[in-house]
């Protein structure tokens, strides 16, 4: 009996630089998804290069999270508060991207690169923090496979549609100890 042929597996995604270019996917991303309007308001493609822009400035590092064919899937960014060496960490991915583990992988990569010392090719920062709607788990997942720590609950911070809803908070040291999630390749 002859073996089954092997489907091979695609090529992988890979992390790179933001650039003007990826404003296209920007807007594929926000418009696939309502949920996106929490990432920002993107609706047109000069809102999608506004974004772009914003993600580009001065005190933010944005990394996009690109497919096999180099198309920007999702993003991983720190916007940066150089007094205190601290980080607001944020991350999201297109919805045709989601449920395959890659965000988790890229905001792990990401989050070590941005607490890692600047003599070491990181950004050196010393504290990254982020947060989340409680009732989107799937977020809290990536955030702890990024080796970030629950340290609290923002009780009916977010009013959407008219509801109140929680935030849940984490915060990641450059003390705290790596996570073992693997890392996507820079490509």
């Amino acid at each position: 009996m002859a073996p089954e042929p092997r489907t091979p597996s695609p090529p992988p995604c890979t992390l790179r630089a933001v650039r003007p270019a990826d404003a296209e996917a920007v807007l594929a991303a926000f418009t696939a998804n309502p949920d996106m309007a929490r990432q920002g308001e993107v609706g047109t493609l000069d809102q999608a290069r506004t974004y772009v822009e914003w993600l580009l400035g001065e005190k933010r590092r944005a990394v996009a999270v690109a497919g096999p064919d180099d198309t920007m899937i999702g993003l991983v960014a720190v916007s940066i508060e150089e007094d205190n060496k601290v980080g607001w960490f944020f991350y999201w991915m297109h919805t045709d991207a989601r449920g395959r583990g890659l965000a988790a992988r890229a905001a792990a990569t990401v989050a070590d690169r941005a607490l890692s010392r600047s003599d070491q090719g990181g950004w050196g920062l010393d504290r990254l923090e982020l947060g989340h709607r409680a009732n989107n788990p799937a977020s809290g997942a990536v955030a702890r496979a990024a080796g970030f720590v629950h340290a609290g609950t923002e009780r009916q911070k977010f009013l959407i549609d008219g509801e109140r809803h929680d935030v849940l908070t984490y915060g990641r040291l450059r003390t705290d100890p790596p996570p073992a999630t693997p890392h996507l390749p820079r490509g």
